[in-house]
């Protein structure tokens, strides 16, 4: 029995399936995003969520880079937990991969809260890339899952509101500039895990703000909000107002009910406590509450059918149950992200914790009998007023300093602290931290002057926002500094000048490949496909000529140049110089899922529809494949008249609205 909240590092031993190397090409056009509105379905939109829809969208993962490195082999690995855990509950967070909470245990009840996944599997579905399934995931950013999903937070004790150990997560994000902290405690006593969130705009002008606390909990459950309408959003990316819990004569309150993946942003009332629930048969399961800031509510359903069933399939391990997903945001739904002032500040707290009520109740034909049911038996195990009073007392402590550090970040905040001297007390972000990926940054801050590498290499990771840039542009113009400026311009959309500074690299660089191949991205975008397939063929020409080894850096940096070369040159219809590229790729590459469906589609764009189906029929598994991706299903109806076979079908919409034009992301692009 555990009398006082304790913190405590341990171990997980689960299959894991290796992150692997980040890929080395700077991502100058967003991965495919499916979670997006069309332009003319805006009409008839609420004001708000128009303008908010609007606002500030996401058009680059720049700074950040892609994370597709990672396989489908799992091999059993320790990874590092933080475990709080009082005399109610255990929380375990992985403080390397996000600040999942991945479960949380009710000691009482003797029950696992959380859809609990029995394997780290990591899948294309974060904003760069990968993510895995299962717990309490903090969403940060823009539209999507965080780029920090596999990444590590800083982590700390710290003291609790009430004098109790607090765990406090911190980062800075990179694609909105933005820090922000995850305090997590258990009060004394309490049945509830308590959660404060905040981030700061420490900047001298407003930024858009996205976030969106995702809770996965087992499928076989009745999902309620307080909330009689709901906008729905599928795949087919139309977003329209739907009546809760039923519409067109099925209840979607059950998970399972729904055919196809979906969301569900929940109309919560204005005044309307927040909170959303997940109900076993029995009345049981897990509740999430939070102050007033965080008002939107979700529901998300991968649905019962042969797409949803075979994701679900594809992020754990035969035999293990389904899942949904409840979710808190800052808005009505995520296609929006809202206004953070600058020198402002958002903050709110969140509870987890077990919720019981009757049954009956719960699960019977008058849907304000339901919530009536959970409202009660929340304000009885959680009341309002103590919750919000709770909230007060948080705040007066969120700028308490950390002590013991459990956990390391990234040195990117260190380097903007260093560079804005920004004061943010409660989440230090320490010069000890900055790295290798930092220090020509830091030399460029202190002398004017990026650095030229000492050796051949993929070039490091290109920092875009405006002071940054500022600085590339005074800077001695040497091949490396172009390369770089040229990033950051083209980040700030202007294409043109981040042409003329990569074509000012090319004359003095000793290695072009990095810079022939944002050239070929320029044109490809330009719409200059013959251009475009030249320079992708010049620079892997280049990178083969230059590589040093077979390494992970330089075999990540031709399997990513291999791949957008042959996409470039098959769009260019030059399949000779296609195979060229392939039978260039390393035998380990070329056996990779990812690289199978590009080998078929070389097949196929040879006119051997054979030899691409017996690709298909030996098997593959495209470990990167990208969530709403339909290239496979698009190859195979190409090649073959049969149904599209159960492995292959990852469909999340339905088959009427299905698209006929490949994208970048589900292709080899």
């Amino acid at each position: 029995m555990v009398d006082v909240t304790t913190i405590r590092r341990d171990v997980l031993t689960l299959p894991v399936a290796e992150l692997g190397p980040t890929n080395p090409l700077p991502p100058l056009c967003p991965l495919d995003e499916t979670h997006h509105v069309d332009e003319r379905e805006r009409e008839g939109l609420p004001r708000d969520m128009a303008r908010q829809i609007g606002y500030e969208p996401l058009r680059s993962l720049l700074p950040e880079r892609v994370r597709d490195g990672y396989g489908r082999s799992r091999s059993p690995r320790e990874v590092g937990t933080l475990v709080l855990e009082n005399d109610r509950l255990r929380a375990t967070v992985l403080p390397g991969f996000g600040g999942r909470v991945v479960s949380l245990f009710h000691k009482p009840s003797d029950r696992e809260l959380l859809y609990r996944n029995p394997v780290l599997q990591p899948a294309d579905f974060a904003l760069n890339g990968a993510w895995f399934s299962g717990g309490i995931e903090w969403n940060i950013g823009a539209t999507g899952h965080s780029t920090l999903a596999c990444s590590p937070l800083h982590a700390a004790r710290v003291v609790a509101p009430d004098g109790t150990e607090m765990l406090r997560l911190w980062e800075w994000e990179r694609l909105r500039d933005l820090p922000f902290q995850v305090d997590l405690w258990l009060p004394e006593g309490s049945d509830f895990l308590y959660v404060g969130v905040r981030v700061r705009n420490p900047h001298e002008k407003a930024a858009p703000l996205y976030w969106w606390s995702n809770t996965a909990v087992p499928e076989e459950r009745r999902v309620l909000a307080p909330a009689e309408n709901a906008w729905h959003f599928g795949y087919e990316r139309r977003l329209r107002r739907v009546e809760v819990p039923a519409y067109e004569g099925v209840d979607r309150t059950y998970p399972p009910h729904s055919e196809f993946p979906a969301d569900y942003f929940y109309e919560v009332p204005d005044g309307q406590r927040r909170w959303i629930t997940a109900l076993d048969e029995a009345g049981h399961g897990l509740v999430q509450t939070s102050t007033d800031v965080l008002s939107g509510r979700k529901l998300f359903v991968w649905g019962s059918g042969t797409g949803g069933r075979r994701w679900q399939e594809w992020l754990t391990e035969p035999g293990t149950g389904g899942y949904c997903e409840i979710q808190a945001g800052l808005a009505r739904t995520q296609l929006e992200h809202v206004r953070l002032e600058a020198g402002s500040e958002a903050a709110w707290l969140e509870a987890y914790g077990p919720l019981s009520a009757d049954a009956r109740r719960v699960h019977g034909d008058d849907w304000a009998a339901a919530r009536a049911a959970v409202e009660d038996g929340l304000e009885q195990t959680l009341p309002r007023r103590e919750f919000e009073t709770a909230y007060e007392h948080w705040r007066a402590a969120a700028d308490t300093e950390p002590g013991e550090v459990l956990a390391v970040g990234s040195g990117w905040g260190a380097l903007e602290v260093l560079r804005g001297a920004h004061k943010l007390p409660g989440t230090p972000f320490d010069e000890s931290t900055l790295g290798s990926a930092q220090r020509p940054w830091v030399e460029l801050l202190g002398s004017g002057c990026f650095p030229e590498p000492r050796r051949a290499g993929p070039p490091g990771e290109t920092l875009v926002a405006p002071h940054w840039r500022d600085m590339l542009e005074t800077a001695p113009a040497q091949p490396h500094t172009e390369y770089h400026l040229g990033v950051a311009q083209w980040h700030a959309d202007d294409r043109a000048q981040a042409v003329r500074s990569w074509e000012r690299g090319l004359e003095l660089a000793p290695s072009v490949w990095p810079l022939l191949r944002c050239l070929a991205v320029a044109d490809r975008e330009a719409g200059n496909r013959e251009r475009a397939a030249d320079r992708y063929a010049d620079a892997f020409d280049d990178l083969c000529r230059e590589r040093r080894d077979d390494g992970e850096t330089w075999t990540a940096a031709t399997a990513a140049l291999g791949r957008e070369a042959i996409g470039a040159l098959l769009a260019a219809q030059r399949t000779t110089g296609a195979r060229s590229v392939w039978e260039r790729l390393r035998p380990a590459t070329r056996e990779r899922g990812r690289f199978r469906l590009i080998e078929a589609q070389l097949l196929c764009a040879e006119g051997d529809r054979d030899a691409a189906r017996a690709v298909f029929d030996a098997g593959f598994d495209v470990a990167d494949l990208r969530e709403g991706a339909e290239a496979i299903g698009e190859l195979w109806f190409r090649i073959s008249d049969e149904p599209l076979p159960e492995r292959y079908d990852f469909r999340m919409r339905p088959p009427a609205t299905d698209a006929t034009d490949a994208t970048a992301a589900d292709g080899v692009g």
